[in-house]
């Protein structure tokens, strides 16, 4: 069975490939995706790694949690699922008109 991790404090100048190259010392990697803001396209400096078993997620968390890779302490755990997020601007009531007190 498959295993997602989550994996944090990345340097921003790691890629997709450095941190599947990384992950596949520890097993077989398969996928592995560095996160990127939207509007700039720079790394959000974390990311998430698909392991094909288990075994091999757990020998990459004892191998990379909390280790030095280019001067950061990597954060590496089990993937949490993706929390439902409502949808739209949660701010004031911007569908009724503007009351002015003339």
């Amino acid at each position: 069975m498959e295993a997602k991790l989550y994996v944090g404090n990345l340097p921003f100048n790691v890629n997709d490939v450095d941190l599947q190259g990384l992950f596949a010392q520890a097993g077989a990697v398969k996928s592995a995706q560095v996160i990127k803001d939207r509007a700039s396209g720079r790394s959000k400096g974390f990311g998430f790694v698909e392991m094909e078993s288990s075994e091999d997620a757990q020998s990459a968390i004892t191998m990379f949690h909390g280790k030095d890779y280019n001067g950061r302490a990597l954060t590496v755990n089990i993937a949490r699922p993706r929390e439902e997020r409502s949808g739209g601007f949660r701010g004031g009531d911007h569908n009724r008109e503007r009351r002015r007190d003339y």
